[in-house]
């Protein structure tokens, strides 16, 4: 299988990481000359989280010991602009939690509605030029994103808007990928192949 930009989509522990780990790993060992990064997302804002993100360092480096690893939850446009070249591929893990710090960022309660609006704005322009570093980003790039819409409607209207949002941006995404994945159990299934 020849590795191109690829939307890897899945339910929590459907194999998602995995997968982009094991494209990383092939991609590494086609050329000496290759390189992989990991653009993480994630935030460590409990003790929870902070033992998950250290225990995915740790099997990630097991699994693929040369792939690097660069923090960015927030401009993950600037991030690809910035990293990606012909020989290094670039995965994006999560595209949910990079949401996540958008549109529900700690303290968002609080915040007054004009805010909301201005940080709604902030998010729309972010997704454009994401979309827009993917589309010319040199090497592949391998996205990692939940599909969280599969369930019931959710009851709280945020909770709907963001489950709206992601959709959206997931449809996005898949649009300017080649290559669409689904994981299920741990297993690929095709969505989307390159023409």
């Amino acid at each position: 299988m020849t590795i191109t930009t690829e939307l890897i989509l899945g339910g929590q522990k459907s194999g998602k990481s995995r997968r982009a780990e094991l494209l990383a790993r092939d991609w590494l060992e086609q050329s000496a000359d290759h390189r992989a990064m990991l653009i993480a997302t994630g935030e460590a804002w409990d003790d929870e989280m902070r033992e998950r993100i250290a225990r995915h360092q740790r099997d990630r480096a097991g699994r693929v010991p040369g792939l690097q690893t660069v923090e960015e939850p927030h401009d993950v446009a600037a991030a690809i602009t910035r990293l990606s070249t012909q020989q290094t591929l670039l995965v994006v893990d999560c595209l949910t939690l990079w949401l996540t710090h958008w549109t529900m960022p700690l303290g968002v309660e609080a915040m007054n509605f004009e805010r909301k609006q201005a940080l709604a704005l902030d998010w729309q322009a972010q997704a454009a030029m994401f979309l827009g570093a993917v589309r010319k980003a040199p090497g592949p790039v391998v996205l990692v994103g939940n599909e969280i819409g599969l369930g019931v409607i959710p009851m709280g209207r945020e909770v709907r808007a963001f489950v709206d949002a992601l959709g959206m941006l997931n449809q996005q995404v898949a649009q300017v990928c080649p290559r669409v994945t689904l994981m299920a159990a741990g297993l690929p299934l095709s969505l989307k192949e390159p023409c």
